[in-house]
């Protein structure tokens, strides 16, 4: 689903072209070119959202030339064996096809309130580093763990735990993006009107939308036509819900796609657009409305309806996609250091980049590249949990702790448990920490002392 307006230059060098009197002017050939730009009255070219995937397309289906507005040659520039030609109106356009010299013309000035929104910035917060936790061990190894294999995330606790601080510091712990990544991530920032890139962008994204952000602006949409919204633009990053209850029911319920298949279809009108939508998602909730419930201080006011209603969305459909529960907890005042307080982020980003590079090597020639993508079918068929940590799972979903996709999930982390210890196949012990970390349950003492 393109912008119209992106067809501006590429509709009025057709009619130019299809004008010509070969017998008074040379022709205007446009073989094997792709003009992209939006028009004025005066003819300037303008800047439009999509360059860099529109470009992508092109390339794929043999085109060589393109013709972009000046402004976004760097970014037309960043896909691979493309001649691109900045241009500043549609006369230098016409100019440069026919091989004549080029006439001047002005920069191109954005115009006030220009649709290219400055997106880019809200990437990612200033790196913390998981040092600054102290206390919450068994929280930053559930993090670790979720890093590395790319599961999502709910965070349970009373407010001033420590559950903003730990997910501000999740892309700390990340690796950075390969070519393919950051090629495809680039592309969706481009598709969402941020401004023109100049290079790919390489660091995992972090984004936190507001509890009050519409639907549009988390999952896609807009008026005229859709745009990617936050959960693909943390694709291949973190998108953060805090106080995810209070977001409201559509929202909610529209995260079940992504979640699941790591993609989001916008219908508008009798377009569709599906965009990537692999982002790792990170929720956080107090135990009520007022952050009090739980806490102490038995100053929780909530009435029951207004709680029930805040609890029924960490317990529905979405709750079931997420892999990791983990309650937050500050620590008794005065009671010194805890297990996993210390852990640097370079010590964790060193472990989580390990872990992925034994994924790579297990998946290769797979569609997917982390446990926590890959298909349930496949675990079961290709890697088989042991017979001992097999039966396991299926007690847990005999005695209804588990679902059926929830049981896929353990299998899943239980992967990634063994991948961050180094092992080549999870045992028992790697089962049971992954029944730990999907229940909610207290984690191996000895596990989270390793971590840090």
């Amino acid at each position: 689903m393109w912008p119209r307006a992106s067809f501006d230059l590429a509709i009025a060098v057709a009619v130019l072209a299809a004008a010509v009197d070969p017998r008074k002017d040379p022709p205007i050939p446009t073989d094997d070119a792709l003009f992209l730009g939006e028009l004025t009255l005066a003819g300037a070219l303008r800047p439009v959202p999509g360059v860099l995937p529109m470009v992508l397309a092109a390339a794929s289906h043999g085109i060589r030339r393109v013709f972009v507005p000046e402004p976004q040659a760097a970014e037309a520039a960043l896909v691979p064996d493309v001649a691109v030609f900045g241009m500043r109106s549609l006369a230098q356009v016409v100019a440069e096809l026919r091989g004549v010299e080029v006439p001047d013309a002005p920069p191109v000035v954005p115009e006030s309130g220009s649709r290219l929104l400055a997106w880019r910035g809200q990437e990612r917060l200033e790196e913390g580093d998981l040092a600054d936790l102290v206390g919450v061990g068994e929280a930053v190894y559930a993090a670790e763990v979720a890093a590395a294999g790319g599961h999502h995330l709910l965070l349970r606790g009373p407010k001033g735990s420590g559950k903003t601080t730990l997910a501000e510091r999740i892309p700390s712990i990340l690796p950075d993006l390969d070519h393919e990544e950051a090629l495809e991530l680039t592309a969706i920032h481009s598709l969402a009107g941020g401004p023109a890139a100049t290079t790919l962008i390489r660091r995992p994204p972090y984004l936190a939308p507001h509890h009050g952000a519409s639907q549009a602006s988390i999952l896609g949409g807009g008026s005229g036509r859709a745009r990617p919204g936050a959960v693909s633009r943390a694709h291949s990053g973190v998108l953060f819900l805090d106080e995810f209850p209070l977001f409201s029911s559509t929202v909610v319920q529209g995260l079940r796609e992504p979640l699941e298949s790591g993609e989001v279809t916008i219908a508008r009108g009798e377009e569709t657009a599906t965009f990537p939508a692999r982002a790792m998602v990170v929720l956080a909730a107090n135990p009520c409305p007022c952050g009090e419930r739980d806490s102490g201080t038995g100053a929780c006011t909530c009435p029951s309806v207004k709680l029930r209603t805040y609890q029924e969305k960490l317990e529905g459909p979405v709750a079931d996609r997420v892999d990791i529960v983990r309650e937050v907890r500050p620590p008794p005042r005065g009671s010194g250091p805890s297990l996993g307080a210390g852990t640097t982020s370079a010590q964790a980003r060193a472990r989580v980049t390990a872990a992925r590079r034994r994924q790579a090597e297990r998946y290769a020639g797979a569609s997917w590249r982390l446990n926590g993508h890959a298909p349930g079918a496949a675990l079961r068929s290709d890697w088989p949990l042991d017979a001992a940590g097999a039966d396991l799972v299926e007690a847990r979903v005999d005695d209804g702790l588990l679902t059926r996709r929830g049981a896929t999930r353990v299998h899943r982390l239980a992967w990634t448990v063994a991948d961050l210890a180094g092992r080549a196949a999870p045992g028992l012990s790697d089962v049971r920490t992954a029944l730990a970390l999907r229940l909610g349950h207290p984690l191996p003492v000895d596990l989270v002392e390793r971590a840090g």
